[in-house]
């Protein structure tokens, strides 16, 4: 039908309302049933479908041959005509006033449209009469829209209970476009809703032609990318083309989506079924639409692999009392005109009413409830709930018009209207503020756009064995609760799901990046096709589809799975490992040895070589030793505040007073010697009483460096997370790196000048020489202290700590071996040897 044709019938439509003549151009006839009445609604449906067109050779005007009778559609005119009749018998509504119906059919949109015109202008096959108040229907959005377009001009008012499409909700477009069936918006956002619910990202669509499919399936791509549902593939089906069909077989079977979306409106889903059925296509969850999801007959053995656990969005079911009743007592007598019902009637009961050879004569008292087809179907009403509320929003239209209270109309205000005066316009005002509920409880009202509350049943198939279907009600979609609550299911309702399933099937395009990684979206792919990517180092995510990884606190660091931060384990020389307990060890065997060489000495207090070698010095050099050794545990354990000041002020003091000694022994070798010189008389100056005063001079001087370090910038305990990652040291911090290298400095000068005057009496003529020993002894000190140096500051974490302590042991050991183990060593083993001759050398030489 083109839009030419389209405007000529608009033109015709208008002259019409306008000079109330009727010229009939071409094919009448379209009406099936009517009933007069003081005001009348007009309705089209398509009960006949299937057309073929007769062009009759260019003979004659070329018209269509409708052959298939389409039992839904008679339903639903059925319903009108027993809505009617109820109000009628309703003293409250339209009071005085009787409603009437003009029915008209058509198949094919051309046609369609022609009724429609038919009905506006009050056209019969045998002339003309009066206008309807507003047009019922059509089920199908296109041809509502078509319909529309010749309504709009006229302002009648258009009502359909079917017409889905969301576009038809454009108020500009389609002024008088009303519906009282949920626009497919809301049906989308449902099926997006349901789809995020079961946590279906990943998702087909095959679609059929046409307004209601396109567009819904336009729609649902749009409001799932919102929601983050991605669309696999969106695929045409066409009756026709065979291509197309062979492609969505192929894709299914190739395809990583596990749900299917059929929107196909109801014709274009019985012929896909009965193609698909051919073929082995199984493991798919599939979801309906409305239009097709509550029919049972499309159920059979051969489908139950595809349909079995079917879930989708149905019309809410409704009781109308009466209407069952009616309808499964029609008989050919209550519409004798009828050519249609006569047609269905022998399609029913495979009968004839004209005589024939092959049926069997039909009587018109068959009884329909021995029938099973859509329109028998009275169990529940879902569609023809919308019809039954269509009508009475008209007659609560006409009702609001008709009312006058002081001249005027409450509603408008406007001078009261009678039944003569109503006029189309008129009814379309009270319909936009229409708010009423029908006798079985349906509430109907509309928002800005002509649209009514949107409430769903959400369904399931339950296939048997025979292949009949259970439609099971298993959750609800309500548009009037608050947004989180819309979408319910029912706890004590087992739902079954398709594709072999016993829990809810898994359709996502990649799985949910867990914990410990991170979602980044992949440019050339869906949004749900992302990417997951391991955290780096330091970093975790504790959500599942994290879009970043966070970073742990500086105490803190991931554990294997990168899922939490645990607190870093930490690290320091402690007496329970291997390490720790060796230099313990060392440490006590250091004191022990230290003292028990003071014993030797004291017990032996009087020999040669112990007098010969100054005595006290040696006594304070075995003490400090002990405390050298004892200060190397200081550096053991867990580091304070205490212990931090403690360890370096002690090693700095304890290893001065060590040297100071050794210093002294020196100097009292060379002042020995040079006393033994004619005329010298230089150990005056330096006796017992200068030997002490150097001591304590020189382990002062420490103590002043040691406590100004205390004072201006002490050590402290320091947690130190730069060297490692994944732990912490700790350690005792420097303070101050000057006041620790000014305590090493000194030791290290007084070690090297003591060194250097030990190296000067290396070659003194005394039997027993000991500054050879203390040469030795400050070399290994040297040689230790200068080692330490480059492998304390490149040493890492509890590794320093054992450097120094080692340092400290090494040289502690080299003073008492070099120094004590030869003296000790004569003591014990070679007692013959510890007499003044022996040690001033005048013994003779042994001969062999």
């Amino acid at each position: 039908m083109g839009w030419i044709s389209i405007i000529l019938l608009t033109l015709l439509a208008r002259i019409k309302s306008e000079n109330q003549t009727c010229k009939v151009i071409g094919q009448t006839g379209f009406m099936e049933f009517s009933k007069e009445g003081d005001l009348i609604i007009g309705g089209v449906f398509s009960i006949t479908s299937t057309r073929k067109l007769i062009d009759n050779g260019y003979q004659a005007v070329p018209h269509s041959y409708c052959k298939k009778w389409n039992d839904r559609e008679l339903k639903f005119a059925r319903t009108v005509i027993f809505t009617v009749e109820e109000i009628n018998r309703d003293t409250k509504l339209l009071h005085g006033v009787s409603l009437g119906y003009r029915l008209y059919n058509g198949c094919g949109s051309e046609n369609l449209i022609r009724a429609a015109v038919e009905a506006v202008n009050g056209e019969d096959s045998k002339g003309c009469s009066g206008q309807v108040q507003a047009v019922l229907g059509h089920s199908s959005s296109g041809v509502s829209e078509d319909i529309n377009l010749i309504l709009s001009s006229l302002s009648i008012p258009q009502v359909s209970y079917l017409s889905t499409c969301a576009c038809l909700s454009n108020k500009k477009r389609y002024p008088t476009f009303f519906r009282t069936v949920p626009s497919d918006r809301f049906q989308v956002i449902g099926l997006v809703q349901l789809m995020k619910h079961f946590d279906w990202r990943w998702v087909g669509i095959i679609y059929s032609p046409g307004l209601y499919s396109e567009e819904g399936t336009s729609e649902f791509v749009k409001e799932a990318e919102k929601e983050g549902v991605c669309v696999e593939y969106r695929l045409p089906y066409s009756k026709i083309y065979e291509n197309y069909f062979n492609t969505i077989v192929q894709t299914l079977r190739e395809s990583s989506s596990k749900v299917v979306l059929l929107f196909l409106s109801l014709s274009y889903t019985k012929s896909f079924l009965s193609e698909i059925e051919n073929y082995n296509i199984t493991g798919k969850q599939w979801v309906g639409s409305e239009s097709w999801i509550t029919q049972a007959d499309l159920a059979s053995v051969e489908r139950k692999n595809i349909l079995q656990g079917a879930i989708g969005f149905a019309l809410p079911q409704a009781s109308i009392p009466g209407l069952g009743e009616f309808l499964l007592s029609l008989k050919p007598s209550d519409e004798p005109q009828s050519a249609i019902i006569k047609a269905i009637w022998e399609t029913f009961f495979d009968c004839s009413f004209s005589p024939s050879n092959t049926s069997t004569m039909c009587t018109g008292t068959e009884d329909l409830r021995t029938v099973s087809s859509d329109y028998t179907d009275v169990a529940y009403f879902r569609a023809e709930n919308n019809v039954y509320k269509a009508v009475y929003l008209v007659a609560y239209a006409l009702h609001a018009l008709l009312q006058c209270q002081n001249g005027s109309n409450p509603t408008t205000g406007k001078p009261c209207v009678t039944k003569d005066d109503v006029q189309p316009k008129l009814v379309l005002e009270h319909i936009k503020n229409v708010n009423f509920t029908t006798q079985s409880g349906a509430k109907v009202s509309f928002d800005e756009n002509g649209d009514s509350v949107a409430q769903y049943d959400l369904v399931n198939w339950q296939i048997r064995e025979d292949g009949s279907v259970e439609i099971v009600n298993v959750g609800q979609y309500d548009t009037s609760v608050p947004e989180g609550q819309q979408l319910t299911l029912k706890t004590n309702t087992e739902i079954v799901w398709g594709g072999n399933n016993n829990e809810v099937p898994r359709s996502v395009c990649r799985e949910p990046c867990p914990p410990g990684t991170r979602k980044a979206i992949n440019k050339r792919r869906p949004v749900c096709c992302f990417d997951c990517f391991v955290c780096p180092e330091g970093t975790i995510s504790n959500q599942t589809n994290s879009p970043e990884c966070l970073f742990c606190l500086p105490e803190f660091w991931p554990n294997e799975k990168k899922d939490q931060c645990l607190p870093k384990p930490t690290e320091y020389l402690s007496y329970k490992e291997i390490m720790g307990a060796l230099l313990t060890g060392f440490g006590c065997v250091g004191v022990f040895l230290s003292l028990l060489t003071s014993i030797i000495f004291l017990t032996h207090k009087d020999t040669p070589i112990v007098r010969a070698n100054n005595s006290e010095l040696s006594f304070l050099l075995l003490f400090s030793l002990k405390l050298c050794f004892l200060c190397s545990l200081t550096f053991i354990g867990r580091p304070s505040e205490w212990s931090c000041m403690l360890r370096h002020t002690a090693f700095g003091i304890t290893f001065v007073l060590c040297i100071s000694c050794v210093l002294g022994k020196t100097i009292v070798v060379l002042m020995a010697f040079r006393a033994t010189l004619p005329g010298s008389n230089v150990m005056k100056w330096f006796g017992p009483m200068q030997q002490r005063l150097s001591v304590l001079t020189f382990t002062l001087i420490q103590v002043v460096i040691c406590i100004l370090w205390l004072t201006i910038n002490p050590p402290f305990p320091k947690m130190n997370m730069m060297y490692y990652k994944d732990k912490i040291i700790l350690e005792c911090a420097l303070g101050s790196a000057v006041g620790f290298w000014a305590v090493l400095g000194y030791i290290g000068l007084l070690a090297l000048l003591c060194f250097i005057l030990a190296f000067l009496a290396r070659k003194l003529p005394d039997s027993f020489n000991e500054a050879k020993l203390i040469t030795f002894s400050m070399l290994i000190f040297c040689a230790v202290w200068i080692a330490f140096i480059p492998a304390y500051v490149s040493s890492p974490g509890k590794f320093t700590v054992a450097v120094e302590i080692f340092a400290i042991l090494a040289s502690s050991f080299g003073l008492l071996v070099c120094i004590f183990v030869p003296k000790c060593y004569i003591i014990i083993f070679r007692p013959d040897q510890n007499s003044k001759k022996h040690l001033m050398g005048k013994i003779p030489p042994r001969t062999l």
